[in-house]
């Protein structure tokens, strides 16, 4: 049975996983334009090639993670609909996870794009 704890915690996993997400699409970004750099500048082929293999493992981690943010908010989702279906709608954990499905649900419409 679902209860307010188990959903506060299944929103969290959200977040956390929404910042995770974040914060590896900022690695990306931050080692591209270092490898970029590396190239312009003609750096040795051995730091090049392994500047460009901390970038591919970065670059995939970011599928990773929208899974795993995907399973999570399915299972929030669920969670949040048999709460509703006992007639528990109101309160700040309900809230909050609205709001948390929300801003899910618009991060991956605009990756989508």
């Amino acid at each position: 049975m679902a209860t307010l704890r188990n959903l506060k915690i299944k929103t969290s996993t959200c977040k956390r996983i929404v910042k995770e997400l974040k914060s590896y699409e900022k690695e990306v970004e931050r080692e591209a334009a270092k490898t970029a750099d590396m190239k312009e500048k003609g750096a040795d082929p051995y730091d090049l090639k392994q500047q460009e293999n901390v970038l591919a493992e970065s670059r995939m981690m970011i599928p990773d993670c929208r899974k795993r943010l995907e399973a999570a908010l399915a299972d929030l989702k669920g969670t949040l609909a048999e709460l509703e279906s006992s007639n528990q709608k109101e309160g700040p954990e309900i809230d909050d996870a609205g709001s948390t499905i929300a801003e899910v649900e618009q991060l991956f419409q605009e990756t989508d794009d």
